[in-house]
């Protein structure tokens, strides 16, 4: 147990000592690594068809966003994931700055920022488009200007973050109930009129027919954090909420976390306007177990350093299997339900069309058609692309590790 038990402590005194090895190195070094397989990750993916719809259809800001820098970079996947990839970067400084308010060791802080850049959901966050990035970064950059006492600053970036997205009506309401409890009038006066603004403009869908979506609410979190965290993040919640004081970060992770069990009660969710204000929590949850570790001798630990170690290997599994996902392809029965494959195989099918001298492919698959489309793929033309085969068609496959897992058939058409 010893061997595989936690060295906070050791870790904690080498960081102090050490002339070489400082906090800022090694928080850098972190995010430069993590960053290298996000760059790989992305390289892996290919466009969905819901990231398809937004580049080529939608009129969000992530839109202009992704347009921007495909306009600067070229049409291609890095240039589509770039805004995201650089948010996560700003998100996580942020994140291990606001740390310093709750984790007073260096190591701590170290750990704090590794746990972050391992959950599932911060990964798909930083390289998807989609919001959740930029609500992370902007509810990082309120807080952290917040607790620094920058409040105009602070405020300004509270005012325009309804711009952004719906996500942050849940965000507004927290700080509601965040300012009502530290009798703080000027944002809570702040936080009223934002969220009436914000429920104005956007709106927040409670139609459909009433409907339980509770357990897979539970089991989105679960896949967000991986099943063991998200235990400990409800363990975290509930311990501060009655045992601790309660601060802003805690409001925040809180109140989205409720409010979305609470409307699963009734209707499917989009997740994606809460989880991001759950995952921010993460020093929280380093805090609560650090403390829990400390207070006890070192005799007394040996549950602790097995929770540890096997709630830690369980990130870091889950770490690999999403950077190192398509080996498992080869244990599926139906490679459509393989967690990436919506992202996957699009750029390569555009890739062998390409080869084949067609640019054009009339496609009855829309959704299809339009992701073909970011790489060049118009739809139209003297060719057909169809699921089955037709006379006189070519079939392209694409495989992984030899596991055929997406195969459609090209056809000239006779005029």
């Amino acid at each position: 147990m010893e061997d595989l038990g936690l060295r906070i402590e050791d870790f904690n005194s080498n960081l102090s000592k050490s002339r070489f090895l400082n906090e800022t190195f090694l928080i850098s070094f972190v995010i430069f690594i993590h960053t290298l397989f996000l760059l790989y990750g992305i390289n892996r993916l290919s466009i969905s068809y819901n990231e398809a719809w937004i580049f080529f259809n939608s009129t969000s800001l992530i839109h202009y966003l992704v347009k921007f820098s495909t306009y600067l970079f070229g049409q291609n996947d890095f240039a589509l994931r770039a805004p995201f990839l650089f948010f996560h970067i700003l998100s996580t400084i942020l994140l291990y700055k606001l740390s310093k308010e709750y984790l007073k060791r260096k190591s701590d802080r170290v750990f704090g920022v590794i746990v972050y850049l391992l959950l599932p959901g911060t990964n798909s966050a930083a390289i998807l488009v989609n919001s959740a990035e930029i609500v992370i970064f902007l509810s990082l950059l309120f807080i952290y200007l917040y607790e620094i006492k920058k409040y105009i600053v602070a405020y300004l970036i509270l005012s325009l973050s309804f711009l952004v997205d719906n996500s942050f009506s849940i965000f507004y309401l927290s700080l509601i109930f965040y300012s009502l409890y530290k009798k703080d009038n000027i944002l809570l006066y702040f936080s009223l009129v934002l969220f009436g603004i914000s429920m104005y403009v956007w709106g927040f869908d409670t139609g459909g027919k009433p409907k339980n979506y509770f357990i897979e609410t539970l089991a989105v979190y679960s896949a967000i954090f991986s099943p063991l965290v998200f235990l400990y993040f409800f363990y975290t919640e509930y311990r501060i909420l009655i045992k601790e004081d309660k601060n802003i970060l805690w409001f925040i992770s809180f109140v989205a976390f409720i409010f979305s069990l609470l409307l699963s009660f009734r209707q499917k969710i989009r997740l994606e306007d809460f989880a991001p204000f759950a995952i921010i929590a993460t020093p929280l949850m380093v805090r609560t177990f650090l403390s829990s570790y400390r207070v006890r001798i070192p005799e007394l630990r040996s549950w602790h350093k097995l929770f540890f170690t096997i709630v830690f290997g369980s990130l870091v599994i889950n770490f690999i299997l999403i950077y190192f996902n398509k080996p498992l392809y080869l244990v599926l029965t139906n490679p459509k339900k393989h967690f990436t494959y919506r992202y996957d195989f699009a750029k390569e099918i555009a890739k062998r069309l390409k080869s084949m001298n067609i640019k054009e492919i009339s496609s009855a698959d829309r959704d299809f058609a339009l992701r073909l489309k970011f790489y060049g793929i118009e739809n139209g033309g003297d060719y057909l692309l169809t699921p089955n085969a037709l006379k006189n068609s070519k079939s392209v496959t694409i495989s992984y590790y030899n596991k055929p897992v997406f195969k459609v058939f090209v056809s000239k058409l006779h005029k």
